[in-house]
């Protein structure tokens, strides 16, 4: 049986540890701020394998100097609406949030903008990405691949990162329509809340080392690997894989990072790759400016109609009827503001760890 026991912390105080613990590293005030908001965002909307659950990785990987706590990030290409940024093996965290707030700014400018990264670390949660595009009345593209850790359809090896998308629509009078999700069966942060959880994890997600499908978390830790969305061909597999590699292409071959199963690792305990066809890993960042194509009222307000006639659609027997992309993150936002972060004892634990590594006070 799996356990939820959890502390509740303000996610104020999240966001200042983190902070403080990548002040300790050397990432300048600035930038600690904006890497500890991207975190808090995962948290506060219920994507907890992508919040401070992963700070304990990023310490270790600054610790070992594998991520440059002040890189230089430069251009290497640009055109009006484009450009491929290099990241500099800076923390994907800082690297993802200017890369994205230059895809703005060129949408500003010339009605849609497109940034490729290359040679940058995980970036969090994507949907953080499409978020700030929507502050701006856009709408927000966000992706990157990761290390290896899904099967491609009918293989038995890990050949692809679980490589997220992200877009978000804004309306007028109702909330935005948000889709964040990975593109395979489900987030390997997902697989590592089971096991804290001691929990199995659904049919169809994961496969052992062997090839077999398997409910057993730790089995694909050990050697197995991720299913794509949508798990075998006859339950549409193909379609998730056909995504995993799109994503691989517009956010590593076309910024030269190094792409499937080259992409180096994020966790100590991960295989680094016997060699590389490129720098980092890659992320891709859209904008586009709706009036750029219609009017922007009348766009919202399609969306705001949307959203009224799905959700008005006749409901599957037992639940409420459909949800609309981005629901289940605002509810935990509205709850998680008031009421606090659940934060497992597991990832408690890794705090501590960091806590003493460090010298710094979590203060909760």
């Amino acid at each position: 049986m799996g356990t939820e026991e959890h502390l509740m912390v303000p996610i104020k105080k999240l966001k200042a540890f983190s902070r403080k613990v990548f002040m300790h590293f050397g990432v300048n005030e600035q930038d600690a701020g904006v890497a500890s908001d991207v975190l808090a965002t995962a948290d506060l909307r219920g994507i907890d394998s992508h919040g401070v659950a992963r700070l304990i990785t990023y310490h270790d990987m600054l610790e070992l100097g594998r991520i440059n706590p002040e890189p230089e990030i430069t251009i290497t290409r640009e055109s009006a609406s484009t450009a491929t940024v290099d990241g500099d093996n800076g923390l994907g965290l800082v690297v993802g949030p200017k890369a994205n707030a230059m895809a703005i700014s060129k949408a500003r400018e010339a009605g849609s903008g497109w940034v490729s990264v290359c040679n940058t670390n995980h970036f969090g949660a994507a949907g953080h990405y499409v978020l700030e595009a929507l502050e701006h009345d856009m709408i927000g593209w966000a992706m990157t691949n990761s290390t290896k850790l899904v099967a491609p359809l009918w293989g038995a090896e890990r050949m692809l990162g679980t490589n997220p998308i992200a877009i978000g629509f804004p309306g007028l009078e109702q909330p935005p329509i948000v889709i964040d999700m990975a593109s395979c069966a489900a987030a390997y942060g997902k697989v590592e809340i089971a096991i804290r959880k001691q929990e199995q994890v659904p049919h169809g997600w994961i496969i052992d080392k062997d090839g077999h499908q398997t409910v057993d978390p730790q089995a694909m830790v050990d050697g197995g690997a991720i299913l794509p969305l949508g798990s075998m061909r006859d339950q549409g597999g193909h379609k998730g894989y056909c995504l995993a590699v799109m994503v691989d292409v517009l956010s590593c071959v076309l910024s030269g990072a190094n792409w499937g199963p080259f992409a180096p690792p994020f966790a100590l305990r991960q295989e680094i790759p016997g060699r590389s066809v490129g720098r980092g890993i890659g992320h891709f960042f859209g904008a586009m400016r709706i009036d750029a194509f219609i009017d922007p009222d009348e766009f919202k307000r399609q969306i705001d109609e949307y959203i009224a006639v799905f959700r008005a659609t006749k409901p599957e027997p037992g639940t409420d009827g459909p949800l609309i992309p981005g629901d289940p993150e605002r509810e935990a936002e509205a709850e998680r503001r008031e009421n606090g972060v659940p934060v497992l004892l597991p990832v408690i634990n890794d705090i501590r760890t960091v806590a003493e590594k460090t010298g710094l006070d979590p203060e909760f």
